[in-house]
């Protein structure tokens, strides 16, 4: 019976080392979560592999089976969580560490860090903070989180922010439904025709060999209907390496090429390169490196062409960057190959990874995915307008398009808003992988406004009538308040919309509409702001505060009276300091109407030039000229020159307003 139980013991020692020790194995690979099952076949055997009570478990085994350091069943414990974690199951990851912690606090302390890491990609945001204070507080001396937790509490801080955005009413985020089973997720989808898409999704492989992850990355094409994707099949490849992982792809716009990723892990480690394939009538050539695009002992990956069939754009961690994995271009060739590659810059690149570029020319928009900061955790989705090397700074995208995890790819259809039936690819709903969802944003409000002056002064004019038409007719109404502000709520574009201004003693103005800026930083209206109007005050002549100084024949400069007749003028300006004067100027009928227009200008002029140097503040003074338009006298009598009633007409008006 003794020999029995021995032997017992120690087929079920050797089975634990051999799980223990291909675990490691997969481990290595990066097959994280085929490692997390073999770790929890070691610490949790089934019944017919448990050894008797009280046997220490591998109490001199090391994690190869071989003779040597011991690992507690706790270590292996933690390093499950961490297999867990590096597959990106958050929950099982959270339960692995919370009984690592449990067991030993303070030999798991970076455990608590990625526990925190856990809860905020769960959505457990206030957990999260809790147990990232405590890490901050009790453990992070010395520990190599510590700027980690840091960062972490700034990704918590930020995600608050982003979930009280106003403006998360205006989107309709929907996961997209597949008409097959997927077993490891669908992602980075591109256009290929129609309605037809390139995706890539993970699959198992239909022969599988131990050590060996059974789990491979290919492209598949489908069809997008009615808000779900259907008919998946795969992409033919002559001669693809099929124990390589094949995705991430883009065809050219004039399809005749194919350019995907191609990628294996190595010591832990992703090695990628860009491939390209020419279009054949079985499916696609066997595949080539692309020259130039990759670079030796360097990784290249996620190509996507430009609608316009210009340049690829891809992510790169070779030398020239500015931080792990960059953005890249490179122009495109007539054979398929590129020009020498271009780092998109600094403006776009920073010392973190910018990754999964995809450009969107109708709005010369591009989208990647970075896990920079500002950010809501993983990596999160920016936007950059411009081309080439010349970009705005780049926005995070915000809540809801990105999610306290993994959001990489981004796909919009061309000749439409960049986010109306948006694709994007992410882990928000899922217990590991990528899927796909629609994004869409419904327009924000818009308002367009401007501002009236007075054209003497630029002051402000308030109360004064503004209208809005369109071409059909439609007329929309409002006025001004006291800073002259005017706003219309609008519909529509303002393509051939005319504006007119009314007010009470000016002259009625109409222009055509010219936004000089537009100001987006409303949540949820932007506002498009017209160039400054201003209209002129109207020449209203009152009799009993009329003014005639004549002038002498083709003469604008003042008489002796004349400057008698101002004087007494000013005086009545200086006494009544509100008082404003009108002047309006006139010639007699001689002379063409240009020179007459001319003439009686000269001559407003010279009465207003008068009182002003006498020391009259100009916005007190307006005038306009009218050359023959209006005379007083008749200028032929009888058939014969009337000089004397012709002499009336050489004059200028002044009309003083004491209101």
């Amino acid at each position: 019976m003794l020999l029995i139980g021995c032997t017992i013991l120690l087929q079920a020692q050797s089975q634990a080392d051999k799980n223990l020790a291909l675990a490691d194995k997969y481990f290595a690979a990066g097959d994280y979560y085929t490692a997390a099952g073999l770790y929890e076949q070691f610490l949790n055997p089934p019944a017919k592999q448990l050894m008797p009570t009280g046997f220490p478990l591998n109490s001199k085994k090391n994690s190869h089976g071989n003779t040597g350091i011991k690992m507690s069943k706790a270590d292996i414990l933690y390093k499950q969580a961490e297999s867990y974690r590096l597959a990106n199951y958050w929950l099982e990851a959270s339960d692995k560490y919370k009984q690592c912690l449990d067991k030993d606090p303070v030999k798991y302390a970076s455990g608590l860090y990625w526990y925190a890491v856990a809860n905020r990609s769960m959505g457990s945001y206030t957990v999260a903070e809790e147990n990232l204070n405590i890490f901050l507080q009790a453990y992070a001396e010395g520990n190599p989180y510590q700027q980690a937790a840091k960062t972490e509490l700034a990704t918590l801080q930020f995600i608050k922010n982003q979930l009280a955005r106003p403006d998360s009413i205006l989107y309709t985020v929907q996961k997209i439904n597949t008409s097959f089973g997927t077993q490891k997720g669908v992602y980075a989808p591109v256009s290929m025709m129609g309605n037809q898409l390139l995706i890539t999704s993970t699959q198992a492989d239909s022969i599988v060999k131990t050590g060996v992850n059974p789990y491979h990355s290919r492209l598949f094409s489908v069809s997008f209907d009615d808000g779900s994707l259907q008919n998946m099949k795969p992409v033919t490849i002559d001669g693809v390496d099929v124990s390589l992982n094949q995705g991430a792809a883009s065809i050219s716009a004039n399809g005749n090429y194919l350019y995907f990723t191609q990628w294996k892990k190595e010591k832990d480690q992703a090695i990628s390169t860009v491939y390209y394939s020419r279009k054949s009538d079985k499916g696609w050539s066997t595949p080539v490196l692309l020259p130039l695009v990759n670079l030796e002992t360097y990784n290249t990956k996620q190509p996507f062409c430009s609608a316009d069939g210009k340049y690829l754009f891809f992510a790169s961690d070779r030398p020239g960057g500015y931080g792990k994995f960059d953005i890249w271009y490179a122009a495109i060739k007539q054979d398929g190959t590129t020009a020498e590659p271009v780092n998109a810059g600094a403006a776009l690149n920073t010392a973190a990874s910018e990754q999964a570029p995809f450009y969107h020319s109708t709005s010369e928009t591009l989208v990647f995915s970075s896990d920079r900061m500002p950010g809501m955790g993983g990596f999160d989705l920016f936007e950059a307008r411009g081309k080439e090397t010349a970009w705005n700074k780049p926005e995070n995208m915000g809540h809801p398009v990105n999610s306290s995890r993994d959001d990489l790819y981004f796909f919009a259809p061309e000749k439409r808003p960049l986010l109306k039936q948006a694709i994007i690819s992410s882990d928000r709903g899922s217990d590991c992988c990528l899927e796909t969802y629609t994004i869409s944003k419904i327009p924000k409000n818009k308002m367009f406004a401007g501002v009236v002056l007075d054209c003497r002064d630029n002051e402000p004019i308030a109360d004064a009538e503004v209208v809005m038409k369109d071409a059909s007719g439609k007329t929309w109404r409002t006025t001004t308040g006291p800073d002259g502000k005017y706003v219309f709520a609008l519909t529509g574009d303002l393509n051939q919309r005319l504006l007119s201004i009314n007010k009470e003693k000016y002259k009625e103005h109409t222009s055509d509409i010219a936004v000089v800026r537009t100001n987006e930083s409303g949540w949820l209206t932007d506002s498009l702001i017209n160039g400054e109007l201003c209209i002129e005050k109207k020449l209203v002549i009152k009799v009993e505060n009329v003014v005639s100084v004549y002038f002498d024949f083709d003469k604008s400069d003042l008489k002796g009276r004349g400057t008698v007749q101002l004087d007494s003028i000013y005086n009545v300006l200086v006494e009544n300091t509100t008082a404003t004067i009108q002047i309006s100027g006139y010639t007699d009928g001689r002379g063409t109407v240009e020179y007459n227009k001319v003439l009686s200008d000269k001559r407003a002029k010279t009465c207003a030039d008068y009182l002003i140097q006498k020391g009259i503040n100009s916005s007190r003074v307006t005038f306009e000229s009218f050359g023959a338009c209006c005379p007083v006298e008749m200028e032929l009598l009888n058939g014969r020159d009337n000089a004397e009633g012709r002499s009336k007409n050489r004059r200028a008006l002044i009309n003083i307003n004491k209101e």
